[in-house]
């Protein structure tokens, strides 16, 4: 009997459209998406940590690392069909990517790069809108970052890590052969989607002009810093706490708490703010030798990342009516009647 594994993966990166990539790519009819969108199979070769930063419990707890269990995820795949799964963490993770090499040596992999100050800045946002993130001062939690890492918080926590496209690329093309690894840029999924989605399409070998948007989900509130927000945000943490101290307590449990808090801390938010220059500039001295190993590698222009900006962020604007967030690169949890248009 065939290995249920996939054909292709979306590796990267965190906060760069890959949540409604994947819901895009699973209309194809010659794709087959996981039904679990993220299930960082190959961030382990065993059992994930049970302990870690804000929120890393629970996510560990979700992590698909058993094979069989992986496995499962395409084994309804029709027989015609390519396989794919996202998880954006396993371009960041070198361990990972050599795991997926012995494992599925010829697979595809899909990376979408975005501005780093801007993905950072979306980052930190993501978690403190969902009440994870204790420091209510983007620069300052990437100052953090290092502190952090060593005390064992997940890679998700890596706002300016995660950003090294360049060092992360250049170990990926030392793996992989060039033509297995397509890298698109993230305004173009934005800006241009259709031309975006054809030309994943032809890297795939499946037929282009099927696909034509890009749905807007997973889109980023800021909740506003009062008092009820830092309240609630202190018993997010707690609640987080303590499920690490009680690693036998039903996950079903923690996560219908933790999504009741999220409504809560997200209810009337206003929509992401945008970065300022000056925060910008604070940062991009940290990306810039990144930027242009970046640029010698696939002998593109992305000066336009260190340069003052007419707008930020991405899929801005009001969250569509009944859409969630999700959590550390989880699905989010919508109303029925929810528009992710």
């Amino acid at each position: 009997m065939a290995m249920a594994l996939p054909d292709f993966l979306v590796a990267g990166v965190p906060k760069a459209g890959t949540t409604a990539l994947h819901s895009v790519l699973s209309r194809h009819p010659d794709l087959y998406m996981s039904p679990i969108k993220e299930p960082k199979f190959f961030l382990t070769d065993g059992p994930p940590p049970t302990r870690g930063g804000p929120g890393d419990a629970l996510t560990y707890r979700e992590h698909v690392w058993q094979r069989a269990a992986y496995e499962r995820l395409f084994s309804q795949a029709p027989p015609h069909a390519k396989k794919g799964e996202s998880t954006p963490l396993y371009l960041h993770d070198p361990d990972a990517m050599r795991r997926i090499r012995d494992l599925i040596p010829d697979v595809k992999i899909i990376v979408v790069v975005r501005d780093p100050v801007e993905r950072a800045h979306s980052n930190w946002t993501h978690l403190w809108s969902a009440g994870l993130e204790p420091e209510g001062d983007f620069l300052r939690a990437c100052a953090a970052e290092e502190r952090r890492a060593a005390q064992g918080w997940a890679s998700f926590w890596r706002y300016t890590g995660l950003g090294m496209y360049g060092r992360q690329l250049e170990h990926a093309f030392g793996l992989f052969g060039r033509d297995q690894v397509l890298v698109l840029r993230y305004r173009a999924l934005v800006d241009e989607p259709r031309a975006a989605l054809d030309r994943i399409c032809r890297f795939l070998g499946v037929a282009e002009g099927l696909l034509d948007g890009i749905p807007r989900q997973n889109v980023t509130a800021h909740p506003e810093r009062t008092l009820a927000h830092r309240a609630a945000s202190l018993v997010m943490r707690a609640s987080d706490s303590l499920g690490q101290r009680l690693p036998g307590r039903p996950a079903a449990v923690t996560t219908a708490a933790t999504y009741r808090l999220e409504r809560f801390l997200q209810r009337d938010s206003r929509e992401r703010q945008p970065l300022s220059w000056q925060q910008r500039q604070a940062l991009l001295p940290t990306f810039t030798d990144d930027i242009r190993l970046l640029e010698k590698l696939l002998g593109e222009d992305f000066g336009d990342w260190t340069a003052p900006r007419e707008r930020s962020g991405g899929m801005v604007g009001a969250r569509p009516a009944g859409q969630g967030q999700a959590k550390n690169g989880r699905l989010a949890r919508q109303q029925p009647a929810a528009d992710a248009g």
